[in-house]
């Protein structure tokens, strides 16, 4: 289930990347600006992260879809060792096959050079700044999914937050690192462009700045232990992480 709602996640990424920036493509020059593109982009993207996290596979998975996030959730105890490994596999696994599906789908218009697979490459601003680019927005991804999901009232919305904030990111974030904040994400785009040489960003960046989140949440909130590793925790399904039925005082 990880790796099909990452897989999916992709095609859509790779679909509206097309959509957006193929020169020839009649969306790209109704939308000259590209903030504006960025924002019909986000939109999308966050569109599909909300649909994904609240369908029934994001539900029984808990819909991480990020290595950075299982990480997170492994190191606060709230998953086994083998299950975030097969986790983290299976969301590489889906991302690959997610890009080369697209790619099949979009037939060489992902191989265009403004396209090319949808990859995540620093801006203008230069390496550095995309690495504290990528660490920062991670590290707020993680921030938010951590305090929302355990509020009583709020943690059914964690799914929308995630979703906005997705939207925003790209808005507003992709100039400086291309907004990935998913190593498996970065890595499906790297393998069949060929383009390898920043990728050591993507894959650093966003689990420090979960695994930073998940220490601060520990540490400022001691006596508020995290419930359930699932972004969206359904209260009407008895979870097969913490085995509770989805009502936190329990």
């Amino acid at each position: 289930m990880e790796a099909a709602l990452l897989g999916l996640f992709m095609v859509s990424a790779c679909s509206m990347t097309a959509l957006l920036q193929l020169s020839s493509s009649p969306l790209r020059q109704a939308i000259p600006a590209a903030f504006l593109r960025r924002a019909v982009t986000g939109a999308a993207m966050g569109l599909t992260a909300i649909a994904l996290i609240y369908s029934p596979w994001g539900q029984r998975s808990g819909a991480h879809m990020n290595p950075s996030v299982t990480l997170s959730f492994y190191r606060l105890g709230m998953i086994r060792g083998s299950d975030a490994t097969l986790y983290i596999i299976g969301q590489f696994v889906g991302a690959v096959i997610g890009v080369l599906l697209a790619g099949f789908i979009l037939r060489g218009i992902l191989a265009r050079p403004e396209i090319r697979f949808a990859g995540t490459h620093p801006g203008a601003t230069g390496i550095w700044v995309a690495l504290v680019a990528e660490f920062l927005i991670s590290f707020l991804m993680m921030s938010m999914v951590l305090h929302v999901s355990n509020h009583v009232q709020l943690s059914r919305y964690t799914g929308v937050i995630a979703g906005i904030l997705v939207a925003t990111y790209i808005a507003f974030e992709a100039p400086y690192s291309g907004m990935s904040m998913n190593p498996a994400r970065s890595f499906a785009s790297a393998v069949p462009s060929g383009i390898w040489m920043d990728l050591w960003i993507y894959i650093l960046a966003p689990p420090v700045g979960m695994l930073v989140a998940a220490e601060m949440y520990v540490h400022l909130r001691p006596d508020s232990p995290v419930k359930c590793c699932k972004v969206y925790h359904n209260p009407n399904k008895r979870c097969t992480f913490c085995g509770m039925n989805g009502d936190l005082h329990e």
